[in-house]
């Protein structure tokens, strides 16, 4: 077989690729900070390569079977890497991941074998991706498209396979959340699902109506898990999941606007989710926590670390001139095109992506607050010794701090028409790119009142107090901290989501929890069945000799 055969360099691949290779340089960069004294030794760094040509590999492997053997060992790798951290959290995720994924993985394995029976006369070393146009009707083609959907939904974190990620953000080590959750399992999930729509099923109405829902529900289910967190690393992870939500959107609007915009988000979420789980780990390296309630007024303290971590929050918030917004005001019109193409629900499914948008705005005003700028719950000695970390760890979440204004600021001149045009082999003209000249100049001109506001309010003139409650000074009442947290907690009272956060957290929405109780169960109740009493092995024999005559007398 002629090389030609097993890989393939298209634009989408050479795309996906690139930010495979940028985003592994910047994550070794981190680690070298990172690890000192951590105790990972070189096999960390083995994982972290052989998962980058593992990566590179699954994003231009052509054949199938290739494809299908890398895609495992990255699950493999995946496995490893969360559990180099030695902690009880770290193992759990690491088994999580590699069950939630694993059994994804042999669901493609399943649609991989449905699809040859599919095509006869096709032997499985002459299967390749690009020559795939399969139409999703009938049982078979329907189950072949839902088994390799499984398996990139569960890759990106995306609902209802998506509970390893929350795990895996707050058990492993940083620069491996940052790495896999956080970058490049994003990218190969959408990657392979933007194959699977655009390439290799041809879908019908219901079943893109069926991806708009999975999105819109990942938006805004996972976005209020992460508005009643606690901390950093959980809220992040669950940020990650609601992320792909857009994604998933914009894909399933079976439009080519909906699907730029979706492949224009999954290159933003790669950027500002691995910016702003390297800022967090930057607070925990120099805190020793992550709980929002143990920390605040570390503003001053890493002010290079606010920078980047501000910049980020603000893009994934979706605050123009950022990339955030660029990209999931793309999503939007492909919604709106949807629409008027006959996609009956739309309207619903914009108004997830938007109130989904709102509530990761409050969500990150939260974090914000309690991480930077409100008053420290760090005792004044511990806060004083507090530095910024090193230009190893320093230097990563800059630089994509700096790729969330340039993606945002030039969307048609770079991403867009560098990559995702080419991807999708469409004109830039008609991709409806949101024009950031007019909204720059205004925020910048706010900007600059602001700060002419602020340097005014610093003469002597204004006369300061500490604050105060109920007369009372707060300095001189720790617990009385208003440690922007508190607001939150009240969501969990409303009548209905009271409900529904109780069930999320006693693992009614997990499928690896549900299935784990199921596994539980029946061993239980075979364990009862057969308890190695000799009666009971009796009783067992005479209903299996029953059964026997039953059958015999019912047959032919």
């Amino acid at each position: 077989m002629m090389t030609s055969e097993l890989f393939r360099m298209d634009p989408l691949a050479q795309f996906v690729g690139l930010f495979v290779a940028l985003f592994t340089v910047l994550i070794l960069l981190y680690s070298i900070g990172y690890n000192r004294g951590r105790g990972y030794g070189a096999r960390y760094y083995v994982y972290l390569l052989l998962t980058f040509i593992c990566g590179e590999l699954v994003v231009f492997a052509d054949n199938f079977v290739l494809f299908l053997s890398l895609w495992g060992l990255l699950a493999l790798l995946l496995f490893l890497l969360i559990g180099i951290e030695r902690r009880e959290a770290a193992a759990a995720a690491a088994k999580k991941a590699f069950v939630i994924i694993g059994a994804t993985d042999a669901l493609m394995i399943l649609g991989f074998g449905l699809w040859l029976h599919n095509h006869a006369d096709l032997l499985w070393w002459e299967a390749t991706l690009s020559g795939f146009r399969m139409e999703a009707v009938g049982a078979t083609g329907i189950l072949t498209f839902l088994c390799f959907l499984s398996a990139a939904l569960a890759k990106a974190g995306a609902m209802p396979v998506h509970t390893w990620v929350p795990d895996t953000a707050e058990g492993a080590a940083i620069p491996v959340t940052a790495y896999l959750p956080g970058s490049l399992d994003k990218l190969f999930g959408i990657y392979f699902l933007a194959r699977l729509v655009l390439q290799m099923f041809v879908l019908p109405a219901w079943m893109f109506t069926l991806l708009m829902a999975l999105g819109g529900l990942t938006v805004v289910a996972a976005v209020m898990m992460a508005l009643v967190q606690h901390d950093v690393r959980r809220l992040l992870g669950y940020h990650a999941v609601s992320q792909v939500g857009y994604m998933v959107l914009g894909l399933g609007t079976g439009t080519v606007l909906g699907a730029a915009g979706g492949l224009f988000h999954m290159l933003n979420n790669a950027v500002y989710k691995s910016c702003l789980f390297l800022c967090g780990g930057a607070v925990e390296e120099r805190t020793g926590t992550g709980d929002l309630d143990r920390l605040g007024g570390l503003a001053g303290r890493l002010p290079w670390t606010f920078a980047a971590f501000a910049v980020a929050a603000l893009a994934i918030s979706g605050i123009p001139p950022l990339n955030g917004f660029a990209s999931k005001w793309m999503v939007y019109q492909g919604i709106l095109e949807s629409g008027r193409q006959g996609q009956a629900s739309w309207f619903i499914w914009l108004a997830a992506a938007m109130l989904g948008t709102a509530l990761t705005l409050a969500s990150f005003m939260k974090l914000m607050h309690a991480v930077f700028l409100g008053r420290s719950a760090l005792p004044e000695e511990k806060l004083a010794t507090i530095k910024e970390v090193s230009w190893w760890m320093r230097f990563p979440p800059l630089f994509l701090a700096v790729l969330c204004v340039v993606f945002g600021i030039l969307p048609a001149t770079i991403p867009l028409g560098l990559w995702i045009a080419p991807s999708l082999a469409a004109p830039l003209e008609p991709l409806g790119v949101w024009s950031p000249g007019i909204a720059t100049v205004l925020l910048l001109g706010a900007g600059a009142v602001g700060l002419l506001i602020y340097a005014l309010a610093a003469f002597p003139r204004l006369r300061e107090v500490e604050p105060f409650v109920g007369g009372e000074i707060l300095r001189q009442f720790p617990e009385m901290r208003v440690s922007g947290v508190d607001f939150y907690r009240t969501v969990r009272l409303l009548p209905f989501l009271h409900r529904m956060y109780g069930a999320a957290e006693k693992g009614w929405f997990d499928l690896y929890e549900l299935g784990k109780r199921l596994v539980l169960g029946v061993s239980r109740l075979l364990g009862e069945g057969h308890n190695g009493l000799l009666p009971r092995y009796v009783t067992w024999c005479l209903v299996g000799v029953l059964v026997v005559l039953l059958y015999l007398r019912s047959s032919p």
